[in-house]
């Protein structure tokens, strides 16, 4: 299979870009030196061939020479020394009229010199490139004056453009040389950067960066549960609109920018659980508002690349308020029917009590056996329905009534005859109530086969005036189990703990729904275990105010 370049990951982009952009200056940069030591060297020779033929136009033995009647018998051999000496190519001595006295090769002296001698016969010196009879050179020509300051002569000095080009290419193998090994090293850096970019992203190139990125941002906030991310420094790094509705966390939330899980205003249990970096399976935790079903993972991630060891944690979170308050509903609604269904056997059983002594023509025994139950039944319902106003929390308790006869329970309800629930929702108190004597009954039930008498519960709804606060409802529950530790109360409450065995909607919900409420009502909790247990919730009546968790 082909890779297109498009597929590279950004580790092996990066290498090839910065491989070639590396090649790319090294070729440049040695072509600049070679250029720039072309013309050092030009520049050098020029120098050098003008100070070589300034010092033998000053010398007085070349003006001595030119007098004579054949001076280049004198001067074909000091020029030749000087040659030597010097390093130049060639030294021509000359007559103003361009006739060489001395030449490298002896069959051009006498002919004409080839090159620019104008200024030099103005009296000035000059450097120039020019193509003579040995090739381009670097020349310079200086004239030489006579004893009257009068031009006698022309000197001419250089070096022939191949040699300065032969002592480039001689330091061109050393400039080569630095150059490849700049970009080795150059290149061995790129190629770290690219493993270490590599391993950053995992080994994914830009493509898969973009679409991962865009899934899982699409993913992170199409979700209907909270999802939080959380590093190994309890510090949460992302998470998404839910989560932030169900944490109180801010909904604009900078990428580089992260929460300390200890800063977080839940139950100090989801907090504990968000920094502990363990696993958890369908723990609930309950907030003052919400009811959070709450499952966290170890991060692992994936890929050639990634790391072995875990990054954090992945919290899943899942608001099951309005479904444990249907479930609660659900439950109060069961508990009627069943009470229901069976008074509606009690009553046929009666019925046909009632009718068989009638045929039996024992009118008197039936009439007394029909208005003794109905006197207890109407009794019940007449106290509770003349203590409580609230219609719904009468239901409840009627309904609690048949439950717990169903359940050969003992069920003692202790009203206030003026008992005031005003300021107070109805479904709360259906919450506290409900969950409290629902409780109630299965420890009563459990420990009733070690009473002679069989297992009780105590229900005392009265108002309390508090000359510091408002005027308060007291919700107190009792019954005849072992009791529950104010530690455990406490624990109950606030972790979803419970003493009895899970149940279809998971365990120690009821607890924890019944402080919910409380701390939404602004009231408090207590527990104690003289005698059996007993739970006393107090309510104000005027008062919302939440107690902080």
């Amino acid at each position: 299979m082909t890779i297109r370049p498009r597929d590279w990951n950004i580790a092996t982009r990066l290498f090839v870009a910065q491989l070639l952009g590396i090649l790319a200056f090294a070729t440049v940069a040695l072509t600049v030196l070679v250029v720039d030591s072309r013309v050092r060297e030009e520049s050098d020779a020029a120098g050098r061939a003008l100070a070589v033929a300034t010092s033998i136009a000053d010398n007085p033995f070349v003006v001595e020479s030119l007098t004579t009647p054949d001076p280049t018998a004198l001067l074909q051999p000091y020029a030749e020394r000087l040659l030597a000496d010097t390093g130049m190519d060639f030294i021509t001595i000359m007559r103003p009229d361009r006739t060489r006295l001395t030449h490298p090769d002896p069959d051009e002296i006498g002919r004409r010199f080839r090159g620019t001698i104008a200024p030099a016969l103005a009296g000035d010196s000059f450097t120039e490139t020019f193509p003579g009879t040995l090739g381009p050179s670097v020349r310079a020509v200086v004239p030489i004056l006579g004893e009257k300051e009068e031009i006698v002569a022309l000197v001419a000095a250089g070096i022939t453009v191949g040699a300065i080009t032969d002592a480039i290419n001689a330091r061109l193998p050393l400039v080569m040389a630095l150059g490849v090994l700049a970009a080795v090293i150059a290149a061995a850096g790129s190629w770290g950067l690219s493993r270490y970019l590599r391993r950053a992203t995992w080994g994914r190139g830009q493509e898969q960066m973009r679409r991962m990125f865009s899934f899982y941002e699409s993913v992170l906030h199409s979700v209907r549960e909270g999802l939080v991310l959380v590093d190994t420094d309890a510090r949460i790094v992302l998470y998404n609109d839910q989560a932030a509705e169900m944490l109180g966390l801010p909904r604009q939330h900078a990428d580089d920018q992260s929460i300390a899980v200890a800063g977080l205003t839940v139950p100090p249990s989801l907090r504990a659980v968000l920094a502990s970096g363990a696993a958890a399976v369908d723990e609930i935790h309950v907030t003052e508002s919400r009811v959070l079903v709450v499952n966290q993972e170890l991060a692992l991630p994936s890929g050639r690349f990634a790391p072995s060891v875990a990054v954090g944690t992945v919290t899943s979170l899942r608001d099951h308020t309005e479904v444990t308050r249907l479930t609660d509903e659900l439950r109060s609604t069961r508990v009627l029917s069943d009470a229901l269904r069976s008074q509606t056997h009690e009553f046929a059983n009666r019925l046909h009590t009632i009718v068989s002594l009638i045929e039996l023509g024992r009118a008197t025994e039936a009439l007394d056996l029909a208005t003794s139950e109905l006197a207890v039944s109407q009794k019940l319902t007449d106290e509770v329905m003349a203590a409580v106003s609230e219609p719904v929390l009468a239901a409840l308790l009627l309904g609690k009534s048949a439950q717990a006869s169903e359940h050969g329970l003992a069920l003692s309800i202790d009203c206030d005859p003026n008992l005031d629930t005003a300021g107070i929702p109805a479904l709360d108190l259906v919450t506290v109530l409900g969950n409290l004597i629902d409780n109630a009954f299965d420890a009563a039930a459990d420990a009733a086969a070690g009473l002679p008498g069989g297992g009780w519960v105590e229900v005392y709804l009265a108002n309390t005036d508090d000359p510091d606060g408002p005027t308060r409802l007291v919700v107190q529950v009792s019954d005849s189990g072992p009791g529950l530790d104010p530690d455990l109360l406490a624990r109950a409450t606030g972790l979803g703990v419970s003493t009895k065995a899970p149940g279809p909607f998971g365990r120690g919900v009821g607890l924890a729904l019944v402080l919910q409420a409380v701390r939404r009502a602004g009231g408090t909790i207590r527990s104690s275990q003289d005698g059996g247990s007993s739970i006393v919730v107090e309510l104000p009546l005027a008062s919302h105010a939440a107690v902080p968790s």
